[in-house]
């Protein structure tokens, strides 16, 4: 699934390439891509057909397009192969095309949602006064955002008494961050993935958020990560930051700062790939 940094890279092209323009007419394709919104197909492009998008925004790996004037956003889950595209309109639909969205300009593009494996799917959700879809009201800020609390995050993290990479990957502690970003930033920190929280410092906490935010800026400056076709910016390209990957997917491979080889562990029905060397486990894990 994306994460944050894939997210933002959508987020700034829609930016880009939808903002501000006029929805003359809307198609769903497939019904699954918008079973979120419990109303149906019909009621889905009812009230997107003549209203203007807003600046798209984004918490975590959670991606909307506000409807300027109603209060209400379009919230676009990409699941696990969902890509949000800008076409233009003469162009072959996508195999897996599952909503078209045309704009009442002549700029000559549309808005299309491909999804091969029908995981992903746009909503429309009533805003919170913070400008949030009310779904996603409880996510926590993620730590790109500049009202991020690092003291709050710490006690949390204190309070919490979980392992840190559980932690990381919680949304109501932390948005944004998934395996494999916390696998790079536990990498960058040293810190074994079962380490408890309970014993963290402020120091370790600060240290760990300081290479959450670095690695995941790393990624953005690159467009992202992509391990095969299906995660794109809204152009149809992929991100190239599997190529500076330090942790994931290096199982057997030399850690790159002491050349003892990775190891990988299921965890949670993930993996997660760390150096035995640099990244000690925790007595009894």
């Amino acid at each position: 699934m994306p994460e944050l940094p894939e997210v933002e890279v959508v987020r700034r092209g829609l930016e880009r390439w939808v903002a501000h323009r006029t929805v003359a007419d809307a198609e769903v394709l497939h019904p699954r891509a918008v079973r979120r919104h419990l109303a149906g197909g019909d009621d889905f492009v009812h009230r997107l057909k003549g209203h203007r998008l807003g600046t798209p925004a984004r918490r975590g790996k959670y991606l909307w397009v506000p409807l300027e004037d109603t209060g209400q956003s379009v919230l676009a889950h990409l699941g696990m192969s969902g890509q949000l595209l800008v076409q233009p309109r003469e162009a072959a639909d996508e195999k897996h095309l599952r909503v078209r969205v045309r704009f009442d300009d002549d700029l000559g593009t549309e808005l299309r949602f491909v999804d091969q494996r029908t995981f992903g799917g746009l909503s429309l959700h009533e805003n919170t006064p913070d400008g949030l879809p009310d779904v996603i009201a409880h996510i926590a800020r993620d730590p790109l955002d500049p009202l991020f609390d690092d003291e709050a995050f710490h006690q949390a993290l204190r309070r919490r008494r979980t392992t840190v990479k559980r932690a990381l990957l919680d949304q109501s502690l932390i948005s944004g961050v998934g395996n494999i970003y916390a696998d790079e930033a536990l990498w960058r920190s040293r810190i074994h993935y079962e380490r408890p929280t309970a014993n963290f410092t402020r120091p370790v906490t600060a240290q760990l958020l300081g290479h959450v935010r670095d690695v995941m800026n790393a990624a953005l400056s690159v467009g992202g990560t992509s391990f095969d076709s299906l995660y794109v910016n809204v152009n149809g390209e992929s991100g190239y930051f599997d190529r500076s990957l330090d942790a994931y997917g290096r199982e057997g491979l030399p850690c790159r700062r002491c050349g003892t080889p990775m190891r990988r562990r299921a965890w949670m029905n993930r993996s997660s790939y760390f150096c035995p060397n640099c990244q000690r486990p925790p007595r009894g894990a």
